[in-house]
């Protein structure tokens, strides 16, 4: 039944994003990328996911710089009768360009972004520690939500990668 399917898939004009593996132009692409400093505890939990996921260190001239600006916020709800908050939300939004390093032009200007709610407990303890583990989980969220976009532009836009 699948061997029956290949030339349909093969008409519709779908493409593997990430074919020939690691040696394939959007590999090579993104291992062109450096990633910016990006400020904070924040900044640097989802630049570590950043770098952890593009695999490769650029090289010495890197083609791509990848700027990135954060926005981190808790924000309570779920409020009793007596003004204490029983949920929280965190979200991190992040505003990343990648810019061609050559030329200084905005290749990319997007922005990626993740929720997740916190139970409230008595124990403070556990609310940092659920806190920081929300902040953990988000940043590798976004870091995996900005190297998808950077692969789709590397692929669309066709530029085969510098030695």
């Amino acid at each position: 039944m699948l061997l029956a399917c290949m030339p349909i898939l093969g008409g519709c004009g779908l493409h593997p994003l990430y074919a020939g593996g690691g040696s394939g132009p959007v590999a090579k692409g993104l291992g062109q990328v450096e990633v910016g400093a990006i400020g904070g505890k924040n900044g640097w939990l989802v630049r570590t996911a950043l770098l952890d996921r593009l695999g490769v260190a650029p090289k010495a001239s890197p083609r791509y710089r990848l700027e990135v600006e954060l926005n981190d916020q808790i924000l309570g709800f779920g409020v009793q009768q007596d003004n204490t908050v029983t949920r929280e939300r965190r979200t991190l939004r992040a505003r990343y360009k990648l810019v061609d390093a050559a030329a200084g032009t905005v290749l990319v200007d997007a922005t990626a972004g993740s929720d997740a709610g916190i139970d409230v407990v008595t124990s403070e303890y556990a609310v940092i520690a659920a806190e920081q583990t929300a902040l953990e989980r988000l940043s590798g969220e976004v870091a995996d939500q900005i190297i998808a976009r950077l692969a789709l532009y590397i692929q669309r836009s066709g530029a085969p990668p510098q030695p």
